[in-house]
């Protein structure tokens, strides 16, 4: 490995670090919430503990923990109970008073932890007058932690049909459309349970766009989906089949007009909601640019709205790098160029990985034979797909190197694969659980 390359590896880690730090959850907390007296001020929205029974914090997410320690601290006596629900092994190393239960539960697929949680979360709610006040912070993965079936539904019935819209690369938008109308806490139906208390969420977004009823499937927000919208999108990956009766049934139920629809946009109950974006993949771009300028590199902020095909994005991203070094388009070297958004993979394979990895892996297969380039794809929860890694480092040695060590890179990305060769060139990152998630973040260096 060159000494360029060597120096592009350290740069990436470099802007890594920025970027993850621009986005910390707790931090992103602090900045929005605040105690100054007798008051309490939560974004734009102002609570007088004199004039209030009690606080009430609900926070969901692969950030609640952070979020929620964040708020505890302060908030300090003023917070009366709560619920943090967040993901197997996010938790760690945060502590809470004893009046708020911490759950964590199963991400992608839920699991009856998170049934738990959101049971424990529901029945808090439950509790609340027009006196109260919540707090509920919301981080991405959300949907997934929060569950509770409608009521013929099962747990089973939820896992099947999120484990058939995750293999058939469906976006963040399709599934949460779905799980929307098989859920009782999900689409505005936690702000409902809240009512009449008034409820501020501060949310961290990990949604293209910041969309508000997308991020975490909405759970205080105004669902302009219906089950129409929901039975569309099995049919668009051909699901109906194959999605459990009884989903199929709910869902058909629902668009004859048989079953309640979810809160919609213009109902009196969100008069006394409100939502506050305090951190979002743009801010963590908008940083690594700032530190790739500060190490030399001229810097450009693509796009954060990438979606499509992780193999798609990485031609695309390859092409860029070949632009720059033939003509200097769009930069001249040393050149960064950084984006975000979500992109998708098409399971076919049995293989391991994520899509961060798999978009690594094929951009290493372009890539190939290409000197001074480097590219990063990171989840910047810490966590790609089902394995423990954040993504990829990768250059135009990944694949000679993986080729040396006796791995067939396409075979690899055909099977969806990517994990065990990316891991035996040492490609991998792993950053462990960040405390943050605003989705994934692309970073091209050109030496």
């Amino acid at each position: 490995m060159s000494g360029a390359t060597m120096t592009l590896r350290d740069d990436l880690r470099a802007i890594r670090a920025a970027a993850l730090a621009a986005v910390d959850a707790g931090a992103a907390v602090r900045r929005h919430l605040r105690r100054t007296g007798d008051c309490i001020h939560a974004g734009d929205v102002t609570w007088r503990m004199s004039a209030i029974d009690r606080i009430v914090l609900v926070s969901i997410g692969k950030a609640a923990a952070p979020m929620a320690a964040a708020a505890a601290d302060i908030l300090g006596g003023s917070l009366d109970v709560g619920v943090v629900l967040t993901k197997h092994g996010h938790a760690e190393g945060f502590a809470f008073p004893d009046t708020v239960r911490c759950f964590e539960a199963g991400h992608p697929v839920p699991d009856a932890a998170g049934m738990r949680g959101a049971q424990a979360s529901v029945e808090l709610l439950a509790t609340t007058t027009a006196r109260d006040r919540v707090l509920l912070l919301i981080s991405g993965g959300g949907s997934a932690l929060l569950t509770l079936p409608a009521a013929s539904l099962t747990l089973a019935d939820l896992q099947a049909t999120t484990a058939h819209l995750l293999r058939a690369g469906a976006t963040i938008e399709h599934l949460n459309s779905v799980r929307k109308h098989l859920s009782r806490v999900k689409g505005g139906q936690l702000a409902l349970m809240a009512a009449p208390a008034p409820l501020v969420a501060l949310v961290l977004s990990d949604v293209i766009g910041d969309p508000l009823d997308v991020i975490a499937s909405g759970p205080a927000a105004p669902d302009p989906t219906t089950y129409a919208d929901a039975w569309e999108v099995l049919a668009q990956f051909d699901l109906l089949r194959q999605v459990p009766a009884a989903v199929r049934e709910v869902l058909a139920a629902g668009k004859a007009g048989e079953l309640p629809e979810t809160p919609k946009p213009g109902a009196p109950l969100f008069q006394s909601v409100t939502h506050v974006i305090i951190g979002s993949n743009r801010m963590a771009a908008r940083a690594a640019i700032a530190a790739a300028e500060a190490r030399g590199y001229r810097a450009l902020l693509l796009t954060t709205f990438v979606e499509g095909e992780a193999r798609e994005v990485a031609k695309v991203a390859v092409a860029l790098a070949r632009g720059i070094r033939a003509h200097g388009d769009p930069l001249a070297a040393p050149a960064c160029l950084v984006w975000g958004g979500e992109t998708t993979v098409t399971v076919r394979g049995a293989g391991k990985g994520g899509r961060n990895q798999e978009l690594a892996l094929a951009a290493a297969l372009s890539l190939t034979g290409l000197p001074d380039v480097a590219l990063m794809a990171l989840a910047t929860d810490g966590t790609d797909g089902p394995t423990d890694a954040a993504g990829a480092i990768v250059d135009g040695q990944t694949v000679v190197a993986a080729r040396d060590a006796g791995h067939d890179p396409r075979a690899a990305l055909a099977a969806n694969d990517a994990y065990p060769l990316l891991d035996t060139v040492g490609a991998l990152m792993r950053t462990g659980p960040t405390g943050t998630n605003v989705n994934d973040l692309m970073v091209l260096l050109v030496a």
